[in-house]
């Protein structure tokens, strides 16, 4: 059963967007949702598809706001007179808890109004308000990865989901940071006008993929790649250059000059964990990839991530996600059209 205020079908109608600002909110959060929902217009023209976005910038007080960078937005309209909208997206702050404390006109907004909101969304940090507000508690939510303890720890009613790309509980939607706004928005053209649309945005603003939300913020690769040493960093490296190679732990410590022993202690302490494990993280990254990006059957999927058999793959996917590679890319799959 659909939940309450999910659409679940698309339609031509023109939607209201209202983005709220307010001094020192990120750039991106505002530039990059604007930036899809002003492509998303020009494809529907483009096409001759009636409907498009209707875009009012909103802050505290109307006029020029200042960002995190040299770039100030105009707003015009003041929160006092925002009345609820069909969508609601509600930037990030890097200083969040200045943020919080300066401006409680935009709290009570959403204590206010959020809930009379069709889609009331929070980018990044945007999420501390709707927290404040308490219309999160007993809700999962997503945010900033380096946020993520500081959220959960002031707001300890909220399901904090630190990996998340972006969540959606009923009519609040929460995202992870930055650039994740946009994946957010793309999820909102899909939901209003399909999936054609939604990735033909993606095509304009030259993006790999549109990331759907139970996607990771960090592939296993990138996030080993952040520990400092260099010498288990080319160990990750060199295992994901091999993924279709039946490796072993001996052959990587062999590789290393060290014994399976030392191998494991060090990398263990300095990717997070062990290799054996990084290994199976790093083949189930592949499939994904292939999976949502390929149509290339189960079996060759498997092979190509350096599964012994597609029945290992399902089971390996089923144990870590819950979800068979069948299912995932079903549920997932953004383009389906290419094969390699």
């Amino acid at each position: 059963m659909p939940r309450e205020h999910e659409r679940t079908e698309t339609s031509d109608q023109r939607r209201q967007v209202t983005l709220i600002i307010y001094p020192g909110f990120k750039t991106l959060e505002a530039t990059g949702p604007l930036s899809v929902l002003g492509y998303a217009s020009q494809q529907l023209a483009a096409t001759g598809r009636p409907g498009g976005y209707d875009v009012t910038i909103a802050a505290p007080q109307s006029g020029p706001v200042p960002s995190d960078t040299l770039i100030s937005i105009e707003a015009s309209v003041a929160l006092k007179d925002l009345a609820a909208r069909d969508t609601v997206l509600i930037a990030g702050s890097a200083r969040i808890e200045e943020a919080l404390a300066r401006e409680t006109a935009l709290v009570a907004w959403c204590r206010e109004h959020g809930p009379a909101v069709l889609r009331c969304a929070a980018l990044c940090t945007g999420s501390f308000f709707l927290a404040e507000a308490g219309l999160l508690e007993g809700k999962r939510a997503a945010t900033h990865w380096k946020y993520a303890d500081q959220l959960r720890q002031r707001f300890a009613e909220v399901e904090v989901d630190a990996d998340a790309i972006f969540v959606q509980e009923g009519s609040f939607w929460t995202s992870a940071g930055v650039t994740a706004a946009i994946d957010l928005t793309l999820a909102f053209v899909e939901q209003d006008y399909g999936r054609d649309i939604a990735l033909a945005v993606a095509r304009d603003m030259v993006m790999y993929l549109k990331r759907p939300g139970g996607q990771s913020q960090f592939s296993t690769l990138l996030t080993g790649q952040t520990s400092n040493p260099a010498g288990m960093r080319d160990v990750l490296t060199w295992m994901n250059e091999r993924l279709d190679q039946p490796l072993t732990l001996e052959e990587i410590a062999s590789q290393q000059g060290m014994s399976v022993r030392s191998l494991t202690r060090a990398f263990t302490a300095e990717i997070g964990a062990s290799p054996i494990a990084t290994l199976e993280r790093l083949r189930c990254d592949r499939a994904k990839a292939l999976l949502l990006d390929t149509d290339l059957p189960l079996k060759a999927v498997a092979y190509r991530a350096g599964f012994r058999t597609d029945e290992q793959m399902r089971k390996t996917f089923q144990r870590r996600f819950s979800l068979s590679p069948r299912d995932y890319r079903a549920r997932f799959a953004t383009s389906g059209t290419r094969a390699e």
